[in-house]
């Protein structure tokens, strides 16, 4: 690797740079302040603090865990539009990205930069031929982007001795780096961390937690003050102060407190149901899921949908937080990979839409019923072999196609032809003769009722 760095440098440095781009809530692990000279009052928050609040924790390990168990495959565009898979030498680097990571650690580290940091970088090493034998996503915070004053692109890299990288300072093109980046709200090259929207809610949430803490460490017994019927001096006010937090607090809370001369101890504190102190800590967590996406009952807070469909919630999940960042992540490393026109990389998404065996069985089995599968391609999506027979779509033998329907129609070739000796229609009767038949059947009827009146 030093030998590559060298080439990259003494190749970057024939180029002239202006001041680094704006990055403005990028790849640092910056500081924010609520108000002015709040970092001196040790109110500030920063990238690495928020993460341990729970819903940020659960939000990034959610979504990268979720995009890196998704298996890479290498697949290209056939005669009629279709994206199969083939073969292909870079596979092995998909499989294998570096040394110390396999796919799965590979995909989650570069999920787990972008949503932290806003950027990931990777690092490509080439073989002798030119060709990337490996990836290496590196720390975002020792990366800076670098533009020269005729628009190329660079990336200045820290020290990364587990990437290879021993040297203090190196800068390099943007051939070799593999850049994927969050939404850009200030400069196009540098992405902007989920965490720009949703720092102050955790630090909220952090700080909600941290006082409950403190509490709790308390025996769950209020603060409050100690009145007397009159006046005291100071110095008698700090004796007895210093007296209750000795006795009476931390492990000594609980203990019964003798008080004479009208001492008296009022608790001041507000209850967790005046302070919302729940909603409160479901709203911060609800706020830090709608900036990375996240349905809020995927993490365990907020309200679960209506209806019990795991698929359609799988796949609501899919559209609103995951499609951007697979998309993304499969077009980063096709451009860095240098696949043909037709050719690439996809991410297997049924890892994440498994149904449940009834609803899988009963879909399989309507799409082979269908022609829409084969019996071996629905037997493959439960992992079972192929049998004799089950590459082909059957159809039953009474059935014709609309084209042949078509024909037939077209050629009428079953047309009903007329009998050779058509039978003579009956003469129809004259009015005259149905009035007599007419006549004839009340006398009938007359005389039959006649008979039964008399009987």
């Amino acid at each position: 690797m030093a030998n590559v760095f060298s080439a990259l440098r003494n190749a970057a440095q024939q180029k002239s740079y202006v001041a680094p781009v704006d990055n403005r809530g990028g790849w640092w692990p910056w500081v924010r302040e609520p108000h002015t000279g709040a970092w001196q009052k040790n109110e500030e928050w920063c990238a690495d603090t928020v993460a341990a609040y729970h819903a940020v924790y659960a939000c990034i390990t959610l979504i990268s865990a979720d995009i890196g168990k998704m298996p890479f495959s290498t697949v290209r565009e056939d005669q009629n539009g279709i994206w199969v898979p083939f073969n292909d030498q870079r596979y092995k680097v998909l499989r294998k990205p570096n040394p110390y990571q396999n796919h799965i650690q590979f995909k989650e580290w570069w999920i787990t930069s972008k949503l932290f940091r806003g950027n990931a970088y990777g690092l490509k090493e080439r073989a002798s031929n030119g060709e990337v034998k490996a990836i290496y996503v590196l720390d975002p915070t020792r990366v800076q982007v670098l533009v020269s004053t005729d628009g190329s692109v660079y990336y200045q890299l820290g020290q990364d001795d587990l990437n290879g990288q021993p040297e203090a300072s190196v800068t390099v093109p943007a051939s070799e780096i593999i850049h994927d980046r969050m939404n850009c709200l200030f400069h196009p090259l540098v992405g902007v961390s989920p965490l720009y929207a949703s720092g102050l809610a955790a630090s909220q949430g952090m700080k909600i937690q941290n006082d409950s803490d403190k509490f709790f460490a308390n025996g769950a017994n209020p603060g409050g003050v100690l009145t007397a019927p009159g006046a005291i001096s100071d110095e008698t006010a700090k004796r007895l102060k210093a007296r209750w937090d000795t006795d009476y607090t931390g492990s000594n809370a609980g203990k019964v407190a003798v008080l004479g001369d009208g001492l008296k101890f009022e608790p001041m504190r507000m209850t967790a149901v005046d302070a919302q102190l729940i909603e409160q800590l479901r709203w911060t967590a609800e706020v830090v899921c709608s900036t990375f996406h996240v349905p809020a009952y995927k993490i365990g807070v907020g309200t679960m949908p209506t209806y019990n469909n795991i698929d359609a919630q799988n796949k609501d999940y899919y559209s609103q937080c995951l499609q951007s960042l697979i998309e993304n992540m499969e077009l980063c490393i096709d451009e860095g990979l240098e696949f043909e026109q037709g050719a690439g990389v996809e991410l297997d998404l049924d890892v994440l839409f498994r149904m449940d065996s009834a609803t899988q069985i009963d879909t399989l089995g309507k799409g082979v019923s269908g022609r829409i599968m084969t019996n071996n391609e629905a037997r493959k999506r439960l992992n079972l072999g192929p049998i004799t027979g089950g590459d082909t779509i059957y159809m039953q033998q009474q059935d014709y196609s609309m084209a042949a329907i078509a024909a037939r129609d077209a050629m009428d070739p079953l047309a009903v032809q007329p009998a050779a000796n058509p039978a003579p229609e009956e003469p129809q009767p004259t009015e005259e003769e149905v009035e007599d038949q007419a006549r004839a059947l009340a006398a009938f009827f007359q005389k039959e009722m006649t008979s039964a009146l008399n009987a």
